[in-house]
């Protein structure tokens, strides 16, 4: 890990088990919920719909976290948003025991404040280290997520019976646990407050911030690489289940789908200091659609794993090059709106893309899901394309 200064690799590192921490309650959610929905939601068309409400709660969070961040510092956000997973995950627990799919729906509402407020760890690792490391500052961060891949999908499966009959009531209630050393870890950071010129400095308006096409192409590809990877990620499951799978073999495709998302974050910060932001976002989304391509080209216990694997490397490259690419596009006056509207986008196309995701499996079946992907695919390679065409013509003139 390169950085300024060793205080900085501290605080990249507790960033790093804070974001394993965090990831292991989040895979809970995605990994558990949909099948939670089919023992206790009213109709299997509704299966999907605690996720869609777990991104509802992160998008009605993000703007406010990220301007409250702006003025008092990201650490006591962080830990309000720890506390409020606690709480969350044990609300899930009694909705589960007492069948109540409206109060799990809003159990999972209060893990996505937890997602909305820990997705900010990546942008305060950035910010800890000098310019030319912010891509591997990002990256080492979300190397957490490989403890949650191999961790968190063991911890939610081997505790998902801890209370029966009451499936799953265990796994909640271990997140519970998850979130509250996550609480204990964040309390350890040492992140700077914000200066006044930071919360007072000039900021330009969205007019003149849009004139930036990197900007544009930036927050598209994260919020379709991010959408792209929910929508897909979110049926899987229950697509393996109406093939005729376990749980334990969907269990395991959603593991290897979460290392694939991860474990490249080793050396994608490497990747895009050598080949740029642009060409590995674009590498990204060409993943995405072979993942999508693989989905549709049968559904044998192959396919289903070949494809979460790609589509997790898929959303590590966009989501990593799209997010380095952003931190290019504003003054630390205006980390603040430009980070809360990033994040608001994917948190949007999340909720549609998790909401769509059960009725077009339910309705078109599997297929229709992966085939979903290519169309916005394309458009993000088309926008990272006009970007290249506009920079060429620059040089050239």
């Amino acid at each position: 890990m390169t950085t300024a200064v060793p205080s900085a690799r501290k605080t990249i590192l507790l960033l790093a088990i804070a974001q394993a921490l965090y990831s292991c309650c989040i895979i809970t959610v995605f990994a558990t919920a949909g099948l939670v929905g089919l023992q206790i939601a009213p109709s299997p068309g509704y299966a999907t719909l605690p996720v869609t409400t777990f991104v509802l709660g992160a998008m009605v969070t993000t703007v406010p976290a990220s301007l409250i961040m702006q003025r008092i510092g990201r650490k006591p956000v962080f830990l309000a948003g720890a506390l409020v997973s606690i709480l969350g995950a044990l609300l899930a627990v009694w909705a589960i025991v007492n069948a109540n799919f409206s109060v799990f729906c809003f159990a999972t509402a209060m893990q996505g404040v937890f997602q909305a407020t820990s997705g900010f760890y990546r942008f305060a690792a950035a910010e800890a280290a000098d310019e030319r490391s912010k891509s591997i500052a990002i990256s080492w961060v979300l190397t957490g997520g490989v403890v949650a891949a191999v961790a968190g999908t063991l911890i939610s499966s081997k505790s998902s019976d801890l209370f029966a009959p009451y499936m799953f009531a265990g796994s909640y209630a271990a997140a519970a646990l998850l979130a509250l050393a996550n609480l204990v870890v964040v309390s350890q950071l040492r992140i700077a407050k914000p200066t006044a010129a930071q919360i007072e400095g000039p900021q330009r308006s969205w007019g003149e911030l849009l004139q930036q096409r990197k900007l544009i192409v930036a927050m598209a590809s994260a919020m379709i690489a991010y959408a792209l990877m929910n929508l897909m990620m979110t049926a899987a499951p229950v697509a393996m289940i109406g093939c005729g799978f376990t749980q334990a073999d969907a269990s395991w495709v959603i593991q290897w789908h979460v290392l694939a998302m991860f474990v490249p974050s080793f050396f994608t910060g490497q990747l895009i200091q050598r080949f740029g932001p642009e060409r590995v976002t674009a590498a990204g989304m060409i993943l995405l659609m072979l993942a999508a391509g693989v989905g549709l080209a049968g559904i044998t216990f192959g396919h289903f794993a070949i494809a979460l694997i790609v589509l997790g490397l898929g959303w590590n490259f966009g989501f990593i090059g799209g997010t380095t690419m952003l931190t290019d596009c504003y003054r630390p006056s205006e980390r603040g709106k430009v980070q809360a509207a990033n994040d608001l986008g994917i948190s949007i196309l999340m909720a549609i893309a998790s909401s769509s995701s059960g009725l077009i499996l339910a309705d078109l079946g599997w297929h229709a899901v992966p085939f979903a992907l290519f169309p916005p695919a394309a458009i993000a390679l088309a926008l990272i394309g006009w970007l290249a065409l506009t920079r060429t013509r620059s040089n050239l003139a």
